[in-house]
């Protein structure tokens, strides 16, 4: 399982390998590791908005 999670608003993926430096994510962060505050860097989306790939 790769751990990445898409939005499913605008299609974003979230890549733990990569994580998220707009929202100072840390790469190496998995999923439940992100934030509950964490919204879409796209489209502003919360996290309860994405879903596993």
């Amino acid at each position: 399982m790769s751990g990445r999670m898409k939005c499913k608003v605008c299609g974003y993926i979230y890549d733990p390998e990569k994580g998220e430096p707009r929202a100072k994510v840390e790469p190496g962060t998995e999923w439940e590791n992100v934030p509950d505050k964490f919204k879409c860097p796209s489209c502003g989306a919360p996290k309860r908005m994405f879903k596993p790939l």
